[in-house]
């Protein structure tokens, strides 16, 4: 039985992760920011679990320390899977939002990542996987903000997976594409989304296998590689890469 710990357990991929490893018989302790959301994700489990109501904006480290001692101060697996989109275009004009999506999406982030990392640094085993985002790899306008922080996630994520690799933990960058979650229920769908289901699936199948970067779905690999490398003097002409 697996000790795995869940920050951000109420978002849909999560709660769909959560549901996969409470199945295995996996003991969890989860995370969460909304009480009656955390109760219903907990209400479903079939295994072991405990929970926390918290934000993750307070005392990270104080948190990170009653987590851990919920599951007798030993972690198999750390699941970071809070985040937020925020207001693209209100982030151009309004230096509080862009802050505000820097600090959700980057600074709390690390201020978790801190001391997980010492702690399964000093277990000498382990994985610690976050959910970042294709948003990443390049800066759009429709997301430029958000993808600012989630590129900054993952640069600190490789810094980090070859700092804690001599010890025998396992980082994992979860890239996720665009999945059908409320997070992006005022957006346009199209096929490249994903179902929470989906990206569950690819998520606990990645850490099963103990991946170091993933692209979830797989698919999102390919398509961000010509992202990436396409000149910037194609890419502003393009719409469908540049356009909000």
């Amino acid at each position: 039985m697996r000790r795995i710990l869940v920050l951000g357990a109420t978002s849909a991929i999560a709660a769909e992760a959560i549901t996969r490893w409470s199945a295995r018989g996996d003991r969890l302790h989860l995370v969460g920011r909304d009480p009656d959301k955390l109760a219903r994700v907990a209400a479903a489990c079939t295994g072991p679990v405990t929970t926390t109501c918290a934000d993750f904006l307070g005392d990270t480290d104080a948190l990170v320390r009653a987590s851990l001692a919920a599951l007798d101060d030993h972690v198999d697996i750390v699941l970071v899977a809070h985040g937020d989109l925020g207001d693209q275009q209100r982030s151009e004009h309004d230096p509080a939002e862009a802050a505000r999506i820097f600090h959700v999406n980057l600074l709390s982030v690390v201020a978790l990542l801190v001391p997980l990392a010492d702690q399964l640094e000093r277990q000498r085993r382990g994985t610690l996987a976050v959910i970042t985002s294709v948003a990443g790899d390049r800066g759009r306008p429709r997301n430029y903000t958000y993808g600012a922080a989630k590129g900054a996630l993952n640069l600190y994520l490789q810094g980090l997976r070859s700092r804690l690799y001599p010890a025998g933990v396992k980082v994992t960058t979860l890239k996720l594409g665009p999945v059908d979650t409320p997070m992006t229920r005022t957006h346009r769908k199209n096929a490249l989304f994903a179902t929470p289901t989906r990206a569950a699936r690819d998520i606990v199948r990645a850490l099963d296998r103990g991946a170091g970067e993933v692209y979830v779905p797989w698919y999102w690999r390919p398509i961000m590689a010509v992202v990436r490398n396409t000149p910037e003097p194609l890419f502003q002409r393009l719409g469908f890469l540049s356009g909000r």
